[in-house]
């Protein structure tokens, strides 16, 4: 089974992972928009990432797990709206792609390997215990975005392996 966790937003991440090994972890392809240049998530290179991966797999073997966001307090209406266009553009590829789609809450994938409360560097920290072969990859902070999406899938594979 290959899975594809994604921590979505402009900063995000995507994370290819199959039977519990990572293959490639990748920052959100993104791209300028308008005048101000400000970044949106470009849904052409997503679809063509996540193709290169998928290409000699039955649909039913590709599980996608997307973060499910939602609102904070503290953040703006702009930065949210952004935020939830991010999401939707990568509902809509997987939707287009026909791909298994499965939506975590942060607090869930979190709890499970015990980052609730902690720092944002923490999930980077965590996913260098469990894959230790793939930290040269997460060695700057910046890499706490690829961290999450690593996570996100590796939690799925473990309690949809469970189930």
């Amino acid at each position: 089974m290959l899975t594809i966790g994604i921590d979505p937003g402009i900063s995000g991440a995507i994370c290819f992972m199959e039977n519990s090994k990572i293959i490639e972890v990748i920052d959100m392809p993104s791209m300028a928009e308008g005048k101000k240049n400000k970044k949106q998530v470009n849904g052409s290179q997503v679809f063509n990432e996540i193709t290169k991966y998928i290409k000699d797999k039955k649909s039913n073997e590709v599980k996608v797990v997307i973060e499910h966001v939602s609102a904070m307090p503290g953040q703006g209406v702009t930065s949210m709206f952004n935020f939830g266009q991010s999401f939707g553009i990568l509902k809509g590829i997987c939707s287009a792609m026909n791909l298994s789609m499965h939506f975590v809450r942060p607090v869930k994938w979190k709890k499970h390997f015990n980052l609730i409360n902690s720092s944002k560097d923490a999930s980077r920290t965590k996913a260098i215990e469990i894959f230790p072969y793939f930290s040269k990859n997460l060695s700057k902070k910046k890499d706490a975005n690829k961290a999450d999406a690593i996570l996100i899938a590796s939690y799925f594979e473990e309690t949809f392996a469970k189930n």
